[in-house]
């Protein structure tokens, strides 16, 4: 095969996003998440992995995490990988790091990105699908199994686990 043919071939394979997120805590529980200016959906701090960069998606969730929310924090274990699908973009692979337990004098040094972001929240884990449409609420909730059964990481689809 040549290098023509190899990169006609790389070209014609489907198309897969990749996503990376953080999922931060207070004591209590709460977990942070943003709401953006750019949809009326809240979300978790995080976002697209550039891996036409090299970027890893650990790396993407601690980059999109420092670039939205001002915190530069190294990130706990991986808690679930979520293949969500859509009608309306190609499927995400979605990564959701444990942020970790955050005293409460880093909340207040919560400084949001203008351009992407409106406000930030803290929320009880009972509101997390309230919040959080779709399969980003059902991961959070996973991720959150995870972090209480000590056991790690899942494997959804849709933000359900897989079969």
């Amino acid at each position: 095969m040549t290098l023509t043919d190899y990169a006609t071939y790389i070209a014609g394979l489907p198309r897969v996003l990749a996503g990376a997120a953080a999922l931060f805590r207070d004591a209590a529980g709460r977990i942070l998440i943003v709401e953006p200016n750019y949809r009326d959906e809240w979300t978790l701090p995080g976002g697209t992995v550039e891996s036409d960069a090299g970027e890893t998606p650990r790396q993407a969730a601690r980059r999109e995490t420092a670039e939205e929310i001002g915190l530069d924090l190294p990130l706990g274990p991986l808690l679930a990988v979520d293949w969500a699908q859509s009608t309306t973009r190609p499927p995400v692979v979605a990564y959701l790091y444990d942020g970790g337990v955050l005293p409460e004098e880093r909340f207040a040094e919560i400084r949001l990105q203008e351009e992407e972001l409106v406000s930030w929240k803290l929320i009880e884990p009972s509101e997390v699908t309230a919040y959080l449409a779709d399969s980003l609420g059902l991961r959070v909730l996973a991720a959150l199994d995870v972090l209480a059964g000590g056991n790690g990481p899942v494997e959804l689809e849709n933000g359900l686990p897989a079969a």
